[in-house]
């Protein structure tokens, strides 16, 4: 195979401003080095670790990771017109695994003659950890330095081994003023913008930027698609953007980080107890598409683990929203988990339960499995009878009290008390209640124990 040299987009890179005029608006206005990213300081900074390791054109191993249109490919752009080293780019949506194990071995033949290679792989979390494993032995000899770029959390996507020789660059979402300022440039611009075919009118960069979700490509675009619509020489509005754009496209992915980050959100906020951010996240994840039983589920969770017999209608009703949301589908099932949202919200918190099951869980993990104590064994024949089987057993329902003040628990573990309730909401009568048995229990066993 014919290796591909220097060329990184089917394109000669030294000369960004020969971009042709028919390509996209955020093509055409990519930043073309790293004065123009605008990227903090202490990421791509003179001084920063990057910054100086491309000046000396000995850029490491990395992973460039952050939010969609933050720069990644940019960035790997302005690595390609300042590098010595031969410099490929893959696409792990159209790349195969053979392919690059090609370009990998044909590296490894000319770093022996001290020919440099600079691999850039996009969306490198589309490769399973197997696959890249391909990269290990490539990397860890320095036959190929390896640029990946994803919007996928690393420590989730990428091999343990690979990411160990690799260090991760964090792009962070664009701040409203970047956006703002890419925004008006590129409305602006004579050479690689519209050149003022529109005005931004008002209320229309605001509603770019909240478009956007902090993503550049995504605003530029939605700028000249707007811009073809409305013509030379319109006025952009905010009312009119609305009318061309009629629905946002939320940024999620079901089965990615973000589904997890934004369900951490909501069960973080029904436990703090913040009722209007418990309903943003709710609706933030049923309007990106987000199966709505995953989310009934997690209600579900945290009406056990969060509020528990602090108020026990909040499992209720958590399932109740499950089976409405079962039965009517979406979007009418919405209101029924917004109910349980709010209740839960609003209920009193213990997470007593919670904590004493974890205890309980802990003990059998951690301590041999005795056998439950003689007296509360069952003896249905005479042999396990006379093995001692159920010797001192007395019928609760034949005290005065209710119980006997039996000792349940195995001998190793006698006086454990796992619940604690807290006593809020009804859980304040559960703890009335339990400390009366408890002082109860104790005195007959102490009596039993005296006869």
């Amino acid at each position: 195979m014919k290796p591909r040299s220097g060329d990184l987009f089917e394109e000669p890179i030294p000369d960004r401003r020969a971009t042709p005029s028919v390509a996209p608006l955020a093509e055409r206005f990519r930043p073309r080095d790293l004065s123009e990213m605008r990227l903090p300081a202490s990421v791509a900074g003179p001084s920063s670790l990057l910054g100086r390791a491309i000046e000396a054109d000995r850029v490491p191993s990395l992973v460039l990771w952050g939010p969609p249109g933050t720069g990644k490919t940019t960035l790997a752009r302005v690595i390609a017109t300042r590098t010595k080293a031969r410099f490929l780019s893959f696409s792990a949506v159209v790349s195969g695994v053979k392919e690059i194990r090609e370009v990998l071995e044909e590296s490894q033949r000319l770093a022996t003659r001290g020919e440099r290679t600079l691999l850039f792989v996009d969306e490198i979390h589309r490769f399973n950890r197997a696959q890249q494993d391909v990269f290990l032995p490539y990397v860890e000899s320095g036959a190929a330095t390896l640029v990946g770029a994803t919007t996928e959390n690393p420590s989730f996507e990428l091999n343990g081994a690979l990411l160990s020789r690799m260090r991760v660059v964090v792009l962070p979402p664009l701040s409203r003023e970047d956006l703002e300022s890419i925004l008006g440039s590129a409305a602006a611009d004579a050479e690689r913008g519209l050149g003022g075919r529109v005005t931004l009118g008002e209320g229309a960069v605001d509603w770019l930027v909240g478009f956007s979700d902090g993503d550049a490509r995504r605003a530029l675009n939605a700028l000249e698609t707007a811009a073809d619509h409305a013509g030379e020489g319109a006025v952009l509005t905010a009312a009119l953007l609305g009318e061309i754009y009629a629905r946002k496209s939320l940024l999620f992915d079901k089965s990615g980080e973000e589904h997890y980050n934004l369900i951490s959100a909501l069960h973080k906020s029904v436990r703090d107890s913040d009722v209007d951010a418990s309903l943003y996240w709710l609706a933030r994840m049923l309007e990106a598409g987000e199966d709505p039983l995953f989310v009934a589920r997690r209600l579900v969770r945290a009406s056990t683990e969060d509020v528990g017999l602090a108020d026990p209608n909040a499992l209720r009703l958590a399932m109740a929203a499950r089976d409405a949301v079962h039965f009517l589908g979406m979007p009418e099932g919405a209101l029924a988990l917004a109910e349980a949202t709010v209740y839960l919200a609003l209920a009193p918190k213990s997470n007593a339960l919670y904590a004493a099951y974890g205890e309980a869980a802990r003990d059998v993990a951690e301590t041999p499995n005795a056998p439950p104590p003689a007296a509360i064994l069952n003896a249905p024949t005479r042999l396990m009878k006379d093995v001692g089987y159920g010797k001192g057993y007395v019928y609760a329902h034949d005290t005065a009290e209710g119980t006997a003040g039996l000792s349940c628990l195995p001998d190793a573990l006698a006086g454990r008390r796992y619940y604690r309730p807290k006593g809020t909401g009804r859980e304040a009568e559960a703890k009335r209640r339990l400390d009366e048995l408890r002082e109860l229990r104790e005195r007959l066993r102490r009596e039993r124990h005296r006869r």
